[in-house]
């Protein structure tokens, strides 16, 4: 028996540039900044003020503020991209078999602010132990799939997949694997973090990880560019709806786009830096097109991982140009964290959405920040530098790469019937 087709059906976004999928695409094809000062905690003693937050959300009035106190912001965030894809995807649950639908959730850190408010608690205690009933089921990674399982009665498999920032790039091939496997439906998939803390910033910043732009944080996020200093943390979430083909097409569902394969790789290098030749990467990249039944020459657009550090943007380039050799020239590649930040976990999904509406839209987004060349990179490569560009798109790669060595790539095609 023949693998099944995987569609996607719905697409939810939670984002520092826009709070819902029409506002986030805007955001990223106008070159929209979503980094600014810190608002949701005192910054005074920290070296990083600023970060890709998201804005204007209110929890209180999302879920009541009686439910919304016994989530953490992560899951909160979860909750409320996939409300979206959901009515996206025209889904009525009661008309479904609820069993062969599951929901696979990306997240590297989960529940931070919980385990940060609650250690501090108990240090500013006598030393008995007061801690909040809702302080572990709050806090562990895998509870935001749990909270979507339960309100939307889904009873297939469950479960959070933790790879640092390649977490829902790996959610979303674990979803496909099993729908194309026959073993399920549809799945509910992506990934979501929020790590915009005391915690989060002072522990990337004592990593000497993020960027330290306060004079000018709109510009901070510059992937490629020679004075690139470090990433942007962003916070987030992004809801995909994979569903099998004839699933899809049965219920009358629109089609955005057809996953076509997804690779996984190690570098077993460093426990945070890249491979300095890019061999994981490349490796990763080379086994999702396998995967795919794809050849190099056949993609357009690469999302690339792109995430503004010294040695991070090298070794990505180094990997494209062993993939795709002189086909290089002939893509397009972009750092949309040039505009989100790096939202970790939920970084995957958020920038595979932004790929699939590539295809759908023929317009690349850019890779804002760019001033400067870095005489490293070959300047016949397309970066989609400052703007967005027209093309047509049949065919997008999406890679995510995290601390440990994890990593995952995703490819996505326009759909054909």
């Amino acid at each position: 028996m023949g693998f099944k087709r995987v569609v996607v059906t719905g697409l939810g976004a939670l984002t520092p540039i826009g709070n819902s999928v029409p506002e986030y695409w805007n955001s990223l094809i106008n070159g929209v900044s979503g980094a600014a000062l810190i608002k949701s905690f005192d910054t005074t003693l920290f070296k990083t003020k600023f970060a890709c937050e998201v804005k204007n959300f209110d929890a209180d009035a999302f879920l009541g503020r009686k439910d919304a106190r016994k989530l953490d912001p992560f899951v909160q965030y979860a909750l409320y991209s996939t409300e979206e894809a959901v009515k996206d995807a025209g889904l009525d649950f009661s008309k479904l078999d609820t069993s062969r639908i599951g929901v696979i959730w990306g997240s590297g850190i989960g529940g931070l602010k919980t385990f940060l408010d609650e250690v501090v608690n108990f240090a500013k205690g006598d030393g008995t132990p007061r801690f909040n009933p809702f302080f572990i089921p709050k806090m562990i990674a895998d509870i935001a799939p749990g909270h979507i399982s339960i309100k939307y009665g889904l009873r297939g498999p469950n479960f959070t997949t933790v790879s640092a920032c390649a977490s829902s790039n790996n959610s979303l091939i674990d979803s496909f694997n099993y729908i194309r496997l026959g073993k399920a439906n549809m799945f509910i998939s992506g990934g979501s973090e929020a790590i915009i803390n005391e915690a989060g910033i002072g522990g990337f910043n004592a990593m000497h990880a993020l960027s330290v732009r306060n004079e000018d944080p709109a510009t901070a996020s510059r992937p490629f560019d020679l004075d690139r200093d470090g990433f942007v943390a962003g916070e987030g979430a992004g809801t995909i709806i994979l569903e099998e083909l004839e699933h899809a097409k049965a219920r009358g569902a629109k089609i955005y786009a057809e996953m076509m394969g997804g690779g996984m790789s190690a570098d077993a290098y460093h426990m945070t830096a890249p491979h300095p030749d890019g061999l994981g990467a490349a490796l990763v990249m080379k086994s999702a097109l396998e995967d795919a039944g794809l050849t190099a020459s056949d993609v357009d657009y690469v999302n690339v991982h792109g995430t503004s550090t010294p040695i991070g943007d090298p070794q990505e380039i180094k990997a494209i140009q062993d993939v795709f050799g002189d086909d290089i020239y002939r893509i397009n590649i972009s750092s949309t964290k040039s505009m989100t930040g790096h939202l970790l976990g939920a970084a995957g999904a958020v920038e595979a959405i932004a790929s699939i509406l590539a295809l759908n839209h023929g317009m690349i987004p850019p890779t804002i920040n760019h001033f400067t060349d870095d005489p490293t990179f070959d300047p016949k490569i397309n970066f989609t530098f400052n703007k967005a560009q027209k093309r047509d798109v049949n065919i997008v790669q999406s890679n995510g790469f995290g601390f440990g060595g994890h990593n995952a790539s995703v490819i996505f095609k326009k759909y054909e019937a």
